[in-house]
This record gives C-alpha cells, structure tokens and sequence, in this order.
C-alpha cells in the first residue's frame, strides 16, 4: 500500500509542475477560459499556477518527509474542490469537472495514505 501511495504522489507531482508551468507561462487557453468561460481574472490565474508549484514541490519533498506530503496534498484538495466548483458553477457539468475531481479523490488517497504511515515508524 506504501508503494501505491508513493506512485500516486509522483504522478501528482507531474502533473502539478505541468499544470502551474503552463498557468505562468501565461498560456493563452489558460488566461481565456479563466477570464471568459469561469469569470476569473487572469491574476488569479497565476496565483493558482504558484499554488500548484508549491503543491508539486511539497510532494517532492514529502518523498523524504511526509509530513510535507500531507500538507501538499490538502492543499491540492482545496484546489480541486476550488475547480470542481469553478467548472460547474461555469455550467460544464460533470463531464469537464470529472478529471479535478478525480485529482481531488488522488490527492486525498494521498493524504491519508501518508497520514496512516505517518503514525507508523520509517
């Protein structure tokens, strides 16, 4: 179950380095679906981008110490909780909000898998 946990938190970890590089990279999609399509500016945009930077790099680091890695991952459960919402308050159904929630329920196996090893010595 450990080993499970550890590869879920790296593909985490990918896919939040991708994600927050392509938000401050500026990306054009990006700044268009946050600014038109969910009524965001694209200020926040960049915000997110450095929250999921910050994200990635705590399960980095939560590799060594778990405690970091619990930290990221509830800090990815808000930011998706925050998407699913977005993406249904924007009107595009469970379809479109499908794959945050599914990196919400990740980062909460995540969360509790390291909290559950966390109680137990290395």
């Amino acid at each position: 179950m450990k080993w499970i946990v550890r590869i879920i938190q790296g593909l985490l970890m990918v896919i939040y380095f991708m994600t927050g590089f392509l938000k401050l990279s500026g990306d054009p999609t990006q700044e268009q679906a946050f600014a038109e399509i969910y009524g965001y500016g694209a200020g926040f945009m960049y915000v997110v981008g450095v929250l999921e930077i910050l994200a990635a790099l705590g399960l980095l680091i939560g590799f060594w110490n778990r405690k970091w890695a619990i930290a990221a991952s509830a800090l990815i459960i808000v930011i998706m909780a925050g998407a699913v919402f977005t993406h249904l308050q924007a009107g595009q159904g469970f379809s479109v909000a499908s794959f945050p929630f599914i990196l919400l329920l990740f980062a909460a196996a995540v969360f509790f898998g390291q909290k559950r090893f966390n109680t137990q010595p290395e």
